[in-house]
């Protein structure tokens, strides 16, 4: 189903401005189909045809449909939209007619203009009409509730004619809660309780407030209730900004180890200040919980600083007995597995400044290329090169592959270059001519490339695709893929085809050298054998 912004600009001349205006209503106009009983439809005018066209709908939690099939795509003409070409011509909201019929169901109409006001604050023209429509199979004598709701509810759609509501939203708000079902309090211009809901009531209960909230000052209320006064401060602020007119961002409120959200919007119908709308959201359990997430990430962060800790001590350890060990193989052995032990230690020291257990794998992998360069054993100048990202990979997945592409990397640039491997001199060299004189003419073959090695990454279809290759003197003639090679081979391999569940190949580069390949499956929850993705 194509989204709202695609079925503006594909049927109609709106300009961005009026299809972002539109979006905001989308985004709120919940709250006032829960407070109408009635399913909310968003009609733009079609050009040329006197036709109109639905790019958003919204059904009620509080009431039965009156659409069982979605509107949205819907272009309809002639006598069906003649309530909201009445809106759309006139400006104002139309409210007349029968009854009519969606197959069994009866509705009331009702059509609401929507303006985006001018940048002077000025009412501008509509731009859109909202349709009002009301299942009335299950029509009854309306409840105290449903009585303040449905008054609250025509206030809202004033606004909308207005074009000052929904109001601006705030950097990081969502229009997820409260909601009408969580708790509703209605203020007078006084910013007095003139009707609060029982969840509203039973929310500021758990506050600590017994008594009936009709009457009260609320602004007050929340400085006496609050645990922290300047917490209790900017609540009432909030309260009496939405009193000026204005829209204030969502507060909290905690008392007595309660901990209430409230967010308060002005009533405003034909720009007169009537009072404010306060939803309220017992959030008690959702903070707790927070806590206690956040209390478990602390402590996951500081095992993963603690292990840290640990494997630089074993590195520190082994390094010490590398230097006090007299055989050049048991020293070249050990000094492998200060360089293994220090990678592992690389991502626990990611993670434990991280909030979750992923880790940004391309400043880690950055780091260990550059350790194979500096401790590798060669006389060569090898370069080191990037090309692609790995992003953010799990803590699993990327404890297993830094040690993978540490092995790689390190087998590149000793075994593709090895001690007696010549490099190509540089432009200040032997044999570079003295400056002013002509150089002699080429003789013998010709200049091999510097050395290098290139790591690259990309993401395809849930999988990590790894290459490492080098422009070296590739794998000897004798080798084995599938056996052959070192220790760091075999790490390599158990690695990548136990913990990672990925395959791994080793061949000779296309134009020289050699080049490791790796396919990694992302999904980790894949069935044993078969990778996901």
């Amino acid at each position: 189903m194509s989204t709202l912004r695609n079925l503006a600009e594909e049927h109609t001349r709106l300009r961005p401005a009026d299809i972002d205006h539109l979006h905001r209503i989308a985004g709120d106009w919940q709250l006032l189909s829960d407070l109408s009983f009635a399913d909310l439809l968003l009609w733009v005018p079609v050009d040329g045809d006197g036709a109109f066209l639905c790019v958003a709908q919204v059904r009620p939690t509080t009431a039965p449909t009156a659409y069982l099939d979605d509107q949205v795509g819907r272009i309809v003409g002639g006598p069906e939209v003649a309530h909201l070409e009445v809106a759309h011509r006139q400006g104002r909201i139309w409210r007349e007619g029968d009854p009519v019929w969606y197959g069994d169901v009866p509705a009331r109409h009702e059509a609401i203009p929507v303006r985006l006001r001018t940048t002077d604050g000025e009412a501008g023209e509509v731009i859109a009409v909202v349709g009002r429509d009301t299942n009335l199979s299950t029509a009854r004598t309306p409840s105290q509730l449903e009585l303040n709701y449905l008054t609250t509810a025509d206030d809202l759609a004033q606004m909308i004619a207005d074009g000052t509501f929904p109001p601006p939203r705030h950097p990081g708000e969502t229009t997820s809660a409260p909601r009408v079902g969580d708790g509703l309090v209605r203020l007078d211009a006084g910013g007095k309780v003139t009707y609060a809901s029982p969840n509203a009531q039973s929310a500021y209960r758990r506050l600590g407030y017994a008594s009936h909230l009709v009457g009260e000052d609320l602004a007050a209320l929340h400085r006496r209730l609050a645990s922290d006064p300047l917490e209790g401060t900017d609540a009432a602020n909030g309260i009496l900004a939405a009193l000026r007119g204005e829209a204030p961002p969502r507060r909290e409120i905690d008392a007595r180890g309660a901990t209430m959200l409230t967010r308060a919007l002005p009533l405003m119908p034909a720009g007169v200040p009537i009072g404010a709308l306060v939803l309220v959201r017992d959030i008690t359990e959702v903070r707790r919980r927070d806590r206690a997430l956040i209390t478990k990430d602390a402590t996951i962060r500081e095992i993963h600083h603690r292990v840290k800790n640990n494997l630089q001590t074993v590195a520190a350890l082994l390094r010490l007995q590398a230097r006090r060990v007299s055989m050049p193989e048991a020293r070249v052995a050990l000094e492998e597995s200060v360089r293994r032990v220090a990678s592992i230690a690389l991502v626990h020291e990611t993670l434990s400044m991280s909030s979750d257990e992923a880790v940004e794998f391309d400043g880690i992998v950055d780091r260990v290329a550059s350790a194979a360069t500096e401790v590798a054993a060669t006389e060569a100048t090898v370069g080191m090169r990037r090309e692609g990202s790995f992003g953010v990979l799990p803590a699993e997945v990327a404890t297993s592959l830094v040690m993978v592409l540490n092995e790689l990397l390190l087998n590149a640039v000793e075994h593709g270059f090895p001690p007696d491997t010549e490099t190509p001199a540089g432009p200040t060299g032997p044999g570079t001519p003295a400056p002013g004189t002509q150089a002699p003419a080429a003789a013998g073959p010709p200049a091999r490339p510097a050395p290098e090695v290139v790591l690259s990454a990309h993401r395809f279809r849930k999988m990590l695709h790894v290459s490492v290759t080098d422009n070296g003197r590739g794998l000897p003639p004798d080798f084995d893929a599938e056996r052959g090679g070192n220790l760091g081979l075999q790490i390599v391999r158990a690695l990548v085809t136990g913990e990672l569940r990925g395959t791994i190949e080793l061949r000779d580069g296309a134009k020289g050298g050699t080049e490791a390949t790796l396919v990694v499956p992302l999904v980790r929850n894949a069935p044993e054998g078969r990778p996901a993705g």
